[in-house]
C-alpha cells in the first residue's frame, strides 16, 4: 500500500516539475542522444531559439568522429617546438608576412578600430584553417550538439549549442553548414556561442558571414578587444595582452605559438 502511494506521489511530483529539472541526462554513447535532443529542445526554446533552430536540432546526428577527436587532442600536449613544427609555424609566418603586405590597409584599419595588431589576427587565421584552406568537414550543428550531450564537457558546450541553433535562426548558418570537429566555424573557427556574441559585419553587406574572410578577421579582432585587449600593449608571455590570447584558446602551447608567430609576422 505504501509503495503504491509513494509511486503515485513521485509520478505526480515529476509531472509538476519544470522541464529543465527532468531533462535527459548527458551520455557518453549515442544511445541517449535522441532522448536528450527532445529535452534540450525545451531548454533551447526557453533560451530564445526559434522554429528553424529547433528543426536543425531535431535533424542533428550523433557525431562519432567529433567524440573521437575530443578524446584524442594530442597536439596540445606537445612541447612548444614540436607543436610549432607540426602546425607549420614557419609557413604561417612566411605567408602571413605576405598577406599583411598585400592587404596592409585592411589590417591597418582593423588595428585602428580594435587595437589588435595584424600579426595576431593573421597568426590565428593561419593556425586555425591555413588561411581558409580547410574550414572543416563536420556538420556544425551535429558536432556542437553532440558535445553538449556528451558528459565530458557538457556545461561548456551547451551555450555554444544554443548559439549554433540561434545562428540557424538568423540565417548565418544552415543545418548543412560544415565546420571543425568541435563545431567551430569559418576562417578562424569561432565557437557558435562566441559567433553570436562577437560577430561583426566587416564588409558591410548587411550580414555576418564567418566564411567570408573580412567578416571573420574583423570578428576575431572584435572578440579579442571585447575580452580585454589593450591597444598598444605587448602580447608576449608576461605582457598585458597575452592573457587575452588565452581567451581564444585554453591550451598554453597554442597561446605561446600565436604570440611568437604574431611578433614575427609584425616584424
Amino acid at each position: 500500500m505504501y509503495r503504491t502511494s509513494f509511486a503515485a506521489v513521485v509520478a505526480a511530483t515529476i509531472w509538476l516539475m519544470p522541464a529543465a529539472a527532468v531533462a535527459a541526462p548527458c551520455g557518453n554513447t549515442s544511445g541517449g542522444f535522441e532522448a536528450w535532443k527532445g529535452a534540450f529542445a525545451s531548454q533551447a526554446k526557453r533560451a530564445g531559439v526559434g522554429q528553424r533552430g529547433l528543426q536543425a536540432l531535431a535533424g542533428a546526428k550523433y557525431a562519432t568522429k567529433t567524440i573521437a577527436a575530443d578524446r584524442n587532442q594530442k597536439s596540445f600536449k606537445y612541447s612548444l617546438d614540436k607543436f610549432m613544427k607540426v602546425r607549420g609555424a614557419n609557413t604561417i609566418i612566411s605567408q602571413g608576412r605576405k598577406r599583411k603586405a598585400k592587404s596592409a590597409s585592411f589590417y591597418d584599419a582593423i588595428e585602428r578600430q580594435y587595437g589588435v595588431p595584424a600579426g595576431v589576427v593573421i597568426a590565428i587565421h593561419g593556425m586555425e584553417t591555413g588561411f581558409g584552406g580547410f574550414m572543416g568537414d563536420s556538420s556544425v550543428v551535429s558536432a556542437i550538439t553532440t558535445l553538449a550531450y556528451d558528459c565530458r564537457r557538457s556545461d561548456f558546450f551547451v551555450p555554444h549549442a544554443i548559439g549554433a541553433l540561434k545562428l540557424v535562426d538568423q540565417g548565418t548558418i544552415t543545418p548543412a553548414t560544415k565546420g571543425a570537429k568541435h563545431g567551430e566555424l569559418g576562417h578562424t573557427q569561432f565557437l557558435p556561442g562566441n559567433a553570436v556574441k562577437y560577430g561583426v559585419d566587416g564588409n558591410g553587406d548587411g550580414r555576418v558571414n564567418f566564411y567570408n574572410q573580412t567578416d571573420a578577421l574583423t570578428s576575431t579582432a572584435n572578440f579579442l578587444r571585447q575580452k580585454g585587449w589593450k591597444p598598444g600593449k605587448g602580447y608576449q608571455e608576461g605582457q598585458p595582452n597575452f592573457r587575452v590570447i588565452k581567451e581564444w584558446n585554453a591550451a598554453g602551447v597554442y597561446q605561446k605559438a600565436i604570440a611568437i608567430m604574431g611578433a614575427k609576422i609584425d616584424g
